[in-house]
Parts: C-alpha cells; sequence; structure tokens
C-alpha cells in the first residue's frame, strides 16, 4: 500500500484541492491511503477534511494531530501513523498530475534496488506572471521550482528530491531515523534542513534516490511569497539553518560549510556581473541579496 502523507498548518485555502487532484488520479484508490497530520491548525482545515471524506468516501482518509509544533514532528508523525510501506510526501499547498500516484507505484514495483525518488515541482503563480527579477536560482529558492528534464535519472550533482514531492520506502527511516525536530519550519517560522539532512544520510548509507519526470508536483505562489520581506525571511532563515545542521554534525562541518559558501559566492558575482552586462540587474542584485542574507546567518 502507499500512504500519501500530507502536513498541514493553517491552509484551509489549499487542502481540499490537494486531496481532490490525488482523489482524481488514476491510480486505484483502494490501493492507497492518505494520511493529513494537523499541526494544530487554527483555520477551517478539519471543515475541508470533512467536506472532502463527504465528497470522496471511498479515499482511505485518515487525520491526526500533532500537537508538537513543527514540520519535522509532524512528518515524523506521518510515519508513525502510515500504514503502507512506500511513503509520500506532498505539499498541502499544491496539486499533483494525473498519473502522479500511479508513477510512483509502478517505479518502485520495478526497481526494489532504489529507496526513494521525486518528482518535478512547477510553480503556479497565483497573480499570474512571474516576476521580471526571477531567475532559475530565485524560482528554485522561492518556489521549489525542480526540473531535471523528460527521462528517469539520478539526481545531478549533490542535489535531491524536493520535500513536497518526495516518495521513500519505509525502510530508509528505520535505517538513517526520522526526521531532525531541530530542523524545518515552525508554524510561521521558515527554517529548513531536515529534508537535505535526510538524504545526506541516505548518500552515507548508500542509499540510492532518483527522479522520475512523470510525478509532478505543481505548486501554489500566493503574491507574499513575491515580496522583500517573506524573501528576507527565508533567506536568512536558510542561514540560520544551516549553521543548525553543521554543527549538529560537527565544527569542521560547519566550517567546511563556510568554506563552501566563500565559493558560492565567488559564482554569485560571476552570475551579478552577467546579468550587469546583459542590462538586468534586478536580477543580479536579488542574488546579491539573497546570498548576503544566507551567509550573515550562516556566520552570525
Amino acid at each position: 500500500m502507499i500512504s500519501v502523507i500530507i502536513c498541514t498548518y493553517n491552509r484551509d485555502k489549499y487542502i481540499y484541492r490537494v486531496l481532490e487532484s490525488l482523489a482524481q488520479g488514476n491510480c486505484d484508490r483502494s490501493s492507497y491511503e492518505i494520511v493529513v497530520i494537523d499541526n494544530n491548525c487554527t483555520d477551517h482545515t478539519q471543515d475541508e477534511l470533512q467536506r472532502f471524506a463527504q465528497d470522496f468516501p471511498d479515499v482511505c482518509l485518515r487525520c491526526f494531530t500533532e500537537t508538537r509544533q513543527g514540520l519535522s514532528h509532524a512528518r515524523n508523525r506521518g510515519i508513525s501513523e502510515a500504514q503502507g510501506d512506500l511513503l509520500v510526501y506532498v505539499d498541502d499547498d499544491a496539486t499533483v498530475n494525473g498519473q502522479y500516484l500511479q508513477v510512483y507505484a509502478d517505479f518502485f514495483e520495478h526497481h526494489p534496488e532504489i529507496d526513494a525518488a521525486g518528482g518535478p515541482i512547477i510553480p503556479h503563480y497565483e497573480d499570474g506572471a512571474e516576476p521580471d527579477w526571477m531567475t532559475y536560482f530565485t524560482r528554485q529558492l522561492l518556489t521549489g521550482y525542480l526540473y531535471y528534464g523528460s527521462e528517469i535519472r539520478e539526481f545531478p550533482g549533490g542535489r535531491y528530491p524536493g520535500g513536497g514531492n518526495a516518495a521513500y520506502r519505509r525502510k530508509v527511516f528505520d535505517q538513517v531515523g526520522l526526521y531532525n525536530p531541530d530542523l524545518g519550519r515552525k508554524g510561521q517560522g521558515l527554517a529548513s534542513g531536515e529534508e537535505k539532512d535526510i538524504f545526506n544520510k541516505m548518500k552515507s548509507a548508500g542509499m540510492k534516490f532518483m527522479y522520475l519526470p512523470g510525478a509532478v508536483l505543481y505548486h501554489s505562489i500566493p503574491h507574499y511569497k513575491l515580496e522583500k520581506e517573506y524573501f528576507d525571511k527565508l533567506t536568512r532563515s536558510m542561514g540560520q539553518s544551516e549553521k543548525a545542521r553543521t554543527l549538529q554534525i560537527s565544527r569542521s562541518e560547519y566550517l567546511k560549510r563556510i568554506l563552501q559558501e566563500v565559493v558560492k559566492w565567488a559564482g554569485t558575482l560571476v552570475l551579478w556581473l552577467y546579468y550587469m552586462l546583459t542590462f538586468r540587474p534586478q536580477c543580479g542584485n536579488k542574488l546579491i541579496r539573497f546570498r548576503w542574507n544566507l551567509s550573515s546567518h550562516l556566520i552570525g
């Protein structure tokens, strides 16, 4: 069985849509369950869950409340409540394509040597057009954008599946442990790092994960996520998260991450110059702001 795990916090605007997109897919409804972890929602999430249960009575929907605030706590609760051997995490502010679950089911059935996988994440801007300052790099940062082509392949370089569109065999967590509750988002906070921590542990254990182009997630991007305040909060939180994540490993890992940041600054300055020379200063300046915010909170 597949267990689809959706962790949610005050997303009543979106939660019905993601559930509906899963239910309307081509996967046999008897082959999966949907496990929703309510992480102390104070909006109308429960009403929306009841509405979905009434509209799709033949979908196995199981709902739980996790009182410990934080996405890592919610994700770990999902693991403990899930009944399937294949765990698929789906963001609560997204929708999926019609083949989504069947793509994961078929792939893991035919590839027992693969431990995890993830698919494309495509932003859906609620205001319409993408801002003119957006680049490949800021798109990844703000929207979770992920696309590595139309063929099944290994993730390039040090890349890994996005946390909101990732599937794992249950044994992954038995072997490398659960999500670190000291990392990841809590309430309105924008901390991160818990997914990177899991995939780094998987790499160290020799586990394999693949990119599946057929399992597509469409991520809703409201206007506020494109504003300066959110951008600054997110990028500063990234620096703080990287500091926390690496220091939990070792002091030398933290120093190594600082050296990597120096290299990243060199690349950022090259890109900034490129955007200046091609008369797109808004793109280059946004990258400089991103790098500055992250670096200052990584080191500070």
